[in-house]
Formats: structure tokens, sequence, C-alpha cells
């Protein structure tokens, strides 16, 4: 299972990049398995609620049907 972005496209597996300095193999095994762990636990916990229509909304008319330019209407009609 993929996971995606804000926008929509498909994420793949978290990134780690060290910049700075040398890490031994058992400190980055630890950073990946926290890192890893809280990620998991992140993702399978969000949950996007979902949008309910407010009462201002239910109660609102639609909106009127767009102008028809082509029928001429009164003496306008020229």
């Amino acid at each position: 299972m993929t996971s995606r972005d804000a926008n929509g496209a498909e994420a793949g597996p978290p990134r780690v990049e060290i910049v700075r300095g040398t890490a031994t193999e058992e400190e980055l095994a630890a950073l990946l398995a926290v890192v890893g762990e809280e990620y998991t636990r992140e993702t399978e916990e969000a949950v996007a609620d979902e949008s309910r229509p407010s009462a201002w909304q239910l109660t609102q008319r639609p909106l009127r049907r767009p102008l028809r330019r082509d029928v001429p209407w009164g003496r306008f009609a020229g």
C-alpha cells in the first residue's frame, strides 16, 4: 500500500538523510526504529473528518439558473 502526499501524488517510503557528522550503525538503527514506528502510528491514526453540511447550508436556496442570452425580452429585443 502506498501513501499519498498533500497534492495526491504517490509518496514513497520516508527517507532519512544524514547531513552532518558520522553516525554509528547502532545510532542509525535506533533512529530508524523510532522514526519508523512513529511514522507508522501517525499514518494509522490520521483520519480525515467527513464534512457535513451545516444548518446554514441546508436552509439555503439553490442558486438561480443562468440567464439565457439567446432569448430577447421586452422592447430591447431590437
